[in-house]
Formats: structure tokens, C-alpha cells, sequence
């Protein structure tokens, strides 16, 4: 614990005027960034008796060794910094916004020439338009069917598609009138790019004018007797009412708002967001954080403002419309029109933050408050007592390794094989009890026998720590211009190896060897699940109900977890090319471009002679010879060597 007198900086050092400021721990990490108007009057806040602080911000000031700052103009370029800063360091005591679930997409292939509807999970794509977030992805795909007949646009995959071009026949949808069939050329680009256009607005909530134009088409189809075609107009305009039904009206004036809500204890947050696009709700997500400093709620909209909207890309065309004209806030943010500002130079038009006071908006809000309410109370009923239970694991494993301190950083490492050759190993690493996947590696042994992993966990221990005393002895630990540490720079409170005292006298050999004495290592035995410390013949046995062993667990299978699909990668792209190789034709050209379409031996091996062959540069015949080839090959087996289990390959 750092006395934070020993770090003060002196009043007459720290400006006034407004500017961004960062916490460091000893070992030259950000651990917290803030900003704020006057930089002495807030940073002097830090220093005061520690018994008036809160208890989340007296941990963080005596867990730092430095503060440092940086002087910006306005408030507005604080806001970004801040933004900037808290994406690049991931400081652990800002308030981090874990999404409760991956919200399902209607996505539009806006890029592609003949663009595609899916309904999809996940990071957003350039060249892709997006509607959602929504709850449910089974109401998207119930709606998206019922539109298709109105706007027969392509919902097929690529395979389908290249399959319907190739064999000159559109899918089923192409025959029951929900596609207009653009792979057979039944429509032009331009033309079928023109119903697209019709869904996007349709979606995007332009719907009375595309009604209109319908009813005046059926009108005019009546007239001159076209009554089958009038029939099918008035059939659309009666699947168009049942895609309206299915989202309500809720404020009546045609809003473009975000609704936001929060509800609060002492710990944690929970907060939802009701996304209204043309005075219907589009779709709901909900985020929960734990609360890492003193602060109201206006300071937690603030933050959540931040991250939700400061990474908007207005130039992606899916980005667009994801900042909405109006967000209604429980409580306005210490920074509003800064705030507001800023998002409307990302938006390009101007971006109001109010809080409602009366009529539909309030009542909507109160809805969301009650959302957020049962959020966090499902969140407590699924974790409880999350926080304290992680310092409960840390604290076991200290006590039961006899460490100095609790290990909040805590690496471990596992062997994988096959059948003594293709030898990998992982290293995953877990923070405050929590993995920290930006910071696992992998490794590749060449040269060994696979049925000696005890030799190959010695490489690897040694390779990672060389790294480690590289990067001190070049002075590169922690860049000063960026911050950013090096890929293995932090030494780690312990070490966790998956296996038992070999594995464990192997790893400790080999940091003995490097002249590191300071590093704890143990090992966990899958049979009994004993833990394995150096120089003892016995092992440490936990209890089966404690928190410790249940972290250690985690621990070992998510690094088995990781070198076990390391190891498939390898073998299916080895496999591949060794299968290929008597291929009449198969090139190293050809061998990458059939890999990168189909992405694994798995998805060749179930690929059909046509799927096949519709890859550039692959004929019927070489497509055939390729077929044989993966046939005749079955599946492989991996072995994880410390525990002898073998899982088959992919």
C-alpha cells in the first residue's frame, strides 16, 4: 500500500484551468483517468484524509505511485481525451460498461452488389447498414419474413447465391415471390439495389410515404384492370400494417430519442437504454458496472454517455443514426453542453440531453427505470456477491500458497499435442480474478518430443520471462511517450502451470535458471485436483467448495481452453496442405485461396464438389480430386499431455 503523501504533487504545480489527469500504479500503469475544470481543485480532492474518501477511491490513490496530467483548451477536447485515454489503457478503477448480453442486428450489405438482410451478432462492419439493436432475434427474422414479400430483396448466403448463378435456378424464396432473384437475373443491380433502398427507409421509419405510394399503385392497377396485380398490392400493404403492429407507438410526436435509465446501490449500476427511432421503440439493450468511485448519478450518465456514443464513427455507414437527436437522462451530466457539443460535431446535426419532466417521455422513462431496477436485481441474483467473492479467491490462494501478498495478476500455462508432434502451449492470464484476454499468448515448440512436456514447460517459462527481463533491462517495460506496456511486461503475482511436480520443478528450474526468485509457481493436478507448490512432497489439498480452487480451475481450463484451439488451427492448415499435396494442380496459390474460403478443415470436409469448385480458380475436376483427398482422411486426435485427454480434432 502507497502512502499517497509520498506522491503529492504541490498545489503551486497543478494548474487551474481544465485538463485530464492519470493515476499510476509502481509499475507505470494506468490505473485511473478522470478529467476536470479546475485541475488543482480537483486533484487536491485525492489528497485529503483518507478516511473521507470513499472506499473504491482511497483503494486508488493508495494503490498509485504518480498522477500525472495534461492541460487541454475547452472542456469539449477533455471529453475526448478522457474518452481517448480510458479506450487505450483500460484503467481498472474506471467505471467499465459490461453489455448483459450480445444484442442481435438487422444488418443490410450495403457494399456488396447485390446486398444481403442478415440477422446478426457482434462487432459492427464497414460497409454494412444497421438497424437495432433488438431484443430478440427471433421477432427480427418473424418481421424480415413478413417485409420480404413487400421488398423481395436477397436474404441468401454466398453459397447459396454462387450455387443459384452457377446452376442458373434461383432458392425456394426466389420461387414462392420473396426474392426478386438477382442471382438468375431476373433483376438488374440497379433495380434490386432500388427495393433495398425501399427496406432501409421502411426500416428506418419512412414508412407512410412508401404506404402511399402503394395505395396509389393498387388505385392505379384497379383502374386499368390489372386485378391480380392490385391483389398483390393490397396483400403488401397488409403485410406492411402486421410489420407496423409489432412495434407500438410510444411517443407520439415522431421522437428520435435514446431513453436512458439508471438504478443504483452503493456497488454496482445497472443502466437501460430504449432506442426510439420515429416514435417506436427499435430495440433495448442493458449494460451493468461496478461503481469504482465516488460519484452521483449525473456523473454516471456522464461516463456511460462517453462510452456509449464518443466511439461513433459518423463516416461508417453503419454508425449512422446511432447518436438520436434526443437522449432523456435521469439526471443532466456536470458537463452537459460540453457533452452535447461534442456529440453533435459527431453527429453533424445538433444533439439535445434533457431530462423529462412530464407527459409520454416521463412515462417512458419510468418504464426504463423499472427495467433497470429488475436488471440489477437479476444481476445480483445470478453474482451475488461477485466482488467479494473474487477477493474471497484471491485471498484463499494467498493464504493456502503462503504468498506475501494476494495475487492479482496470475498467469497460467498449458502443453498441448498431437500424438508427440505440432507441440503449443498457452499462456492465459487473469486480473483481479477476472481473464484479461488481450494479454494471453501462445507459444510454438520446435525441436522437442512431445512426450516430454516437462522440457517443453521449461521453454516456455523461459522464453516468457526472458521477455520480461529483455524488456526491464532496455528500459521498455512501459513506454513513456504512450503508456503502453510491452507484450510481456508485467511480472505476475503467481504462476499456475497445468499439471503436477514435474511441471511445477520444470517451471521453477527454469526461472531459478534466469535468476528470478520473486515469482510463486504452483500446479494443478486434474485428477484430484491438488495443487502442487515447489519443495513440498505432499500437495496442498482445497477444500472442494472454496472459491480458490474454483479460480485455479477457471484458470487451468481456460489455458487448456486456448492452446486446444491454437493447436486445431495449426493441424487443420498443416492437414490441408499434406492432404493436398498428390492433388493434380494444388498450388500454394490455390491451397491458400481454398483455406481462406472455407476457413477450416471442418467446413472443407462437409463442403459438397460444387461448393467446391465455385472457388475461384477451382474446376469441377480438381474440386473432385480435392473431395477424395479430404475424404479419405478422417479426423485426428489432440492429446493435452499433462492430463492424457485426448479430444478429437477438427
Amino acid at each position: 500500500m502507497t502512502d499517497p503523501r509520498s506522491y503529492r504533487p504541490k498545489a503551486g504545480e497543478i494548474p487551474t484551468s481544465a485538463g485530464v489527469y492519470k493515476f499510476r500504479d509502481p509499475s507505470g500503469r494506468v490505473i485511473y483517468v478522470g478529467k476536470a475544470k479546475n485541475l488543482r481543485a480537483r486533484l487536491s480532492s485525492y489528497f485529503q484524509d483518507l478516511a473521507g474518501l470513499h472506499p473504491r477511491t482511497a483503494t486508488m490513490v493508495t494503490t498509485a505511485a504518480s498522477v500525472e496530467w495534461t492541460v487541454v483548451n475547452t472542456e469539449v477536447e477533455a471529453l475526448q481525451l478522457e474518452y481517448s485515454w480510458i479506450k487505450e489503457f483500460h484503467p481498472r478503477f474506471n467505471v467499465k460498461y459490461r453489455d448483459d448480453k450480445s444484442y442481435p442486428w438487422l444488418a443490410v450489405t450495403i457494399s456488396d452488389e447485390f446486398p444481403r438482410v442478415m440477422v446478426g451478432r457482434g462487432a459492427k462492419r464497414r460497409g454494412t447498414r444497421y438497424f437495432g439493436p433488438y431484443g430478440h432475434a427471433w421477432a427480427i427474422r418473424e418481421t424480415v419474413d413478413v417485409l420480404l414479400r413487400v421488398f423481395p430483396m436477397r436474404s441468401c448466403s454466398n453459397g447459396v447465391f454462387k450455387r443459384s448463378q452457377q446452376v442458373g435456378r434461383p432458392c425456394l424464396l426466389g420461387y414462392i415471390d420473396k426474392c426478386a432473384a438477382p442471382c438468375v437475373g431476373n433483376v438488374s443491380a440497379e433495380d434490386h439495389r432500388a427495393i433495398v433502398e425501399d427496406f432501409c427507409d421502411f426500416l428506418g421509419g419512412r414508412t407512410t410515404a412508401i404506404q402511399r405510394r402503394i395505395e396509389r399503385e393498387m388505385h392505379e392497377a384497379a383502374e386499368e384492370l390489372e386485378f391480380e396485380r392490385a391483389a398483390r398490392l393490397r396483400d403488401d400493404l397488409g403485410a406492411i400494417q402486421r410489420a407496423l403492429e409489432k412495434q407500438a407507438v410510444v411517443l407520439g410526436d415522431g421522437a428520435d430519442a435514446d431513453v436512458i435509465a439508471l438504478a443504483e446501490d452503493p456497488l454496482e449500476v445497472a443502466v437501460q437504454i430504449f432506442h426510439v427511432r420515429g416514435g417506436r421503440i427499435r430495440g433495448q439493450r442493458g449494460w451493468v458496472a461496478d461503481r469504482v468511485e465516488a460519484g452521483g448519478t449525473d456523473k454516471l450518465v456522464e461516463d456511460f454517455l462517453l462510452q456509449l456514443y464518443a466511439g461513433v464513427d459518423p463516416a461508417d455507414e453503419g454508425d449512422r443514426g446511432a447518436i438520436p437527436r434526443e437522449i432523456l437522462v435521469p439526471a443532466l451530466p456536470p458537463e452537459a453542453e460540453a457533452l452535447e457539443q461534442l456529440l453533435s460535431e459527431i453527429r453533424g446535426s445538433r444533439v439535445g440531453i434533457r431530462v423529462p419532466q412530464r407527459g409520454d417521455k416521463r412515462t417512458l422513462m419510468e418504464t426504463v427505470a423499472r427495467n433497470a431496477g429488475q436488471t440489477l436485481a437479476l444481476h445480483k441474483t445470478r453474482r451475488a456477491s461477485d466482488l467479494t467473492t473474487r477477493s474471497q479467491a484471491l485471498e484463499e490462494i494467498e493464504q493456502a500458497l503462503d504468498l506475501p501478498e494476494a495475487p492479482l495478476r496470475i498467469e497460467c500455462y498449458d502443453i498441448s499435442h498431437l500424438q508427440g508432434t505440432e507441440i503449443v502451449a498457452s499462456m492465459v492470464v487473469f486480473e483481479d480474478g477476472l481473464a484479461r484476454k488481450s494479454e494471453y499468448r501462445r507459444f510454438i515448440i520446435r525441436g522437442q518430443d512431445g512426450s516430454d512436456d516437462v522440457k517443453a514447460m521449461h521453454e516456455v517459462i523461459t522464453r516468457r520471462f526472458r521477455r520480461l527481463l529483455d524488456d526491464q533491462a532496455n528500459a521498455t517495460e512501459i513506454d513513456p511517450e504512450t503508456g503502453r506496456p510491452g507484450k510481456f511486461s508485467y511480472s505476475p503475482g503467481l504462476v499456475v502451470v497445468d499439471g503436477g511436480a514435474p511441471q511445477v520443478a520444470a517451471a521453477v528450474r527454469a526461472l531459478e535458471e534466469l535468476g528470478i526468485d520473486d515469482v510463486p509457481v504452483c500446479g494443478l493436478a486434474k485428477r484430484l485436483e491438488e495443487v502442487w507448490v515447489p519443495g513440498e512432497e505432499d500437495p496442498v489439498i482445497l477444500p472442494r467448495s472454496s472459491e480458490g480452487l474454483y479460480l485455479l480451475q477457471r484458470l487451468r481450463d481456460e489455458a487448456h481452453r486456448f492452446a486446444i484451439t491454437h493447436h486445431r488451427n495449426r493441424r487443420s492448415k498443416s492437414m490441408v496442405e499434406s492432404m493436398l499435396d498428390d492433388v493434380p494442380g494444388m498450388g500454394e496459390v490455390r491451397r491458400r485461396t481454398l483455406m481462406k474460403h472455407f476457413g477450416s478443415l471442418r467446413k472443407l470436409r462437409a463442403a459438397s464438389v460444387e461448393e467446391i469448385a465455385a472457388v475461384p480458380g477451382i474446376g469441377p475436376v480438381t474440386a473432385a480430386a480435392i473431395k477424395a483427398a479430404v475424404d479419405q482422411n478422417g479426423p485426428g486426435m489432440v492429446v493435452n499431455t499433462a492430463t492424457g485427454e485426448v479430444q478429437e480434432g477438427t
